[in-house]
């Protein structure tokens, strides 16, 4: 049972940060387009995309608590390394969030980043992920 949790955990965290890579993207050409109706569907893209994301953020945390807590992983001595990903996973939980808190801005005509902003603020879920798939998989402290 254990593997087929830690198979669909794989999947939701993939499916989860596919839509955490491209939300960002799609802040981007909001911040810079001009015209309404390319706004307008941008902003219906952008929606639907953080609804999905949101969804699929929900198996992919609760199969990682099932890991932890209903298996063990990570728990004990020699496992420091599951600290510092728990760490990371409440930033990428806060990422997902601050999206979510930046496309209302968009929503209510409020936001004041430029695209170049949204360019870097893209490059954050993939800094956490690739420390966390490290960190996961050669288990450094």
């Amino acid at each position: 049972m254990y593997l087929w949790i830690k198979a669909l955990h794989i999947v939701f965290i993939a499916s989860w940060f596919a839509g955490l890579f491209y939300l960002p993207r799609l802040f981007v050409n909001l911040a810079q387009e001009n015209d309404t109706v390319s706004r307008e569907r941008l902003l219906g893209m952008a929606r639907r995309l953080y609804r999905f994301t949101t969804i699929l953020a929900i198996p992919a945390l609760v199969l990682g608590l099932w890991m932890f807590l209903g298996y063990g992983v990570g728990m004990g001595p020699g496992n420091a390394w599951m600290h510092v990903k728990l760490l990371l996973v409440l930033l990428v939980i806060g990422y997902h969030h601050a999206c979510g808190s930046l496309l209302k801005k968009f929503e209510h005509g409020n936001n004041k980043r430029s695209h170049v902003w949204f360019r870097w603020f893209n490059e954050v879920p993939v800094l956490l992920l690739l420390v966390i798939v490290i960190l996961v998989v050669v288990k450094p402290f």
